[in-house]
């Protein structure tokens, strides 16, 4: 948990500020929001090579190098916050990212017993998502009231103090991989995966965003941002509860309509200037949708794969997850730089709605499928 908390919160005092440092530079909106896109593209193509280096080197030296990958690189922002060399430290702290998140996962599933498995993890989410709580008003805060050169030091500083608890970890030995029996069927697979993929695209943006749109209240924007991750932890919660009392999918589309409710609230805030009430329920109302569509979708595809491949499904529900708030912050910042922030969001919503629903007409062409494997326990 102190692992996981260092690491995420390291990365969650940068995430808004180097976007807004890079805007406040004279560069544009989409070149902001392809900050957080490379990171993210970064990210992805390192996890699908961690499964092998967790092989090879084992969780402690995979952790502890993405620890130093994501954290001290940020030093280098001092230098310059030019596009070029800001989009290359950015690829480098994606990679290291993209270690983290895969080991850290895993991590948990070879230390907790089979039992505990559900509580470890969420035990693990609750110190990630604190840290995020804290580290994304912090880092803006630091910014406004200092200056971006403090933010970036701590943002470095702060995972290295995650390797010190890796070394407190102990050594697993990675088992043979388990016998697969084929692959899992894109039919079960589509909706869950566009759910949380342009989930975490309205995510994306709005995390690169928002603190542009209000730049001259960036500290709010960080509140803004620790309140939709607190309310991300409650929605997670309440979907596992649906899904065990009621079945799994079950919460699926009540927590897209959440995030899309928090979606056009955003849009009428950017279009109207509203207060920040306005803005403190779009945060509860899209955080709370986004927790319980990354809650549920990642049971359903759980459930789909079954034991038997849930490596496999693990890593498709990440990329998934990291290519969405990437391709998110890009497109969105697109949108910022030709129609205005209220159109961001009113796209995103728009996306909310209609993505997953495509996914659901695209899986009944295709017919029934065969009926996956069950969860057992």
């Amino acid at each position: 948990m102190v692992m996981g908390a260092a690491a995420f919160g390291g990365w969650a005092v940068l995430l808004p500020v180097v976007p807004l440092v890079v805007s406040l530079s004279g560069g544009s909106d989409a070149l902001a929001g392809s900050v957080t896109a490379v990171f993210m593209a970064a990210t992805v193509a390192t996890q699908l090579a961690v499964p092998r280096l967790l092989r090879r080197w084992g969780h402690r030296w995979v952790l502890a190098i993405g620890c130093l990958l994501l954290g001290p690189p940020s030093l280098l922002f001092l230098l310059s916050t030019d596009a070029i060399p800001v989009l290359a430290v950015s690829a480098v702290r994606g990679s290291g990212f993209g270690m983290l998140t895969v080991a850290g996962s895993a991590l948990i599933a070879e230390l907790a017993p089979r039992e505990i498995l559900g509580r470890a993890t969420g035990a693990q989410g609750i110190a990630v998502a604190a840290a995020q709580m804290i580290g994304l008003p912090a880092g803006l805060a630091i910014m406004q009231r200092w200056s971006a050169t403090p933010a970036f030091v701590i943002g470095a500083l702060i995972p290295v103090l995650a390797v010190l608890a890796i070394t407190r970890l102990p050594a697993i030995e990675s088992p043979p991989d388990r016998a697969s029996h084929g692959r899992i069927p894109l039919r079960v697979l589509l909706t869950p995966w566009l759910a949380v993929a342009v989930a975490a695209a309205a995510f994306g943006g709005l995390s690169s965003l928002l603190p542009i749109a209000l730049s001259e209240r960036a500290s709010l924007a960080g509140v803004i941002l620790a309140v939709s991750s607190g309310a991300t932890l409650l929605g997670r919660y309440a979907a596992g509860f649906v899904s065990d009392r009621i079945g799994v999918g079950r919460a699926l589309v009540p927590a897209l309509a959440f995030v899309c409710l928090g979606m056009v609230l955003f849009t009428f805030a950017a279009a109207t200037h509203a207060s920040q009430a306005l803005l403190v329920c779009a945060a509860l109302t899209f955080g709370f949708g986004f927790g319980g569509v990354q809650n549920e979708s990642l049971v359903m595809i759980f459930t789909a794969a079954g034991p038997s491949r849930f490596g496999a499904a693990s890593a498709g529900w990440n990329i998934g997850f990291d290519a969405g708030a990437g391709i998110g912050s890009l497109s969105l910042g697109v949108v910022a730089s030709v129609a205005g922030y209220s159109w961001v969001f009113a796209v995103a919503a728009a996306a909310v709605a209609v993505v997953p629903a495509v996914g659901v007409v695209v899986v009944r062409a295709l017919g029934p499928a065969e009926p996956p494997d069950r969860l057992t326990g």
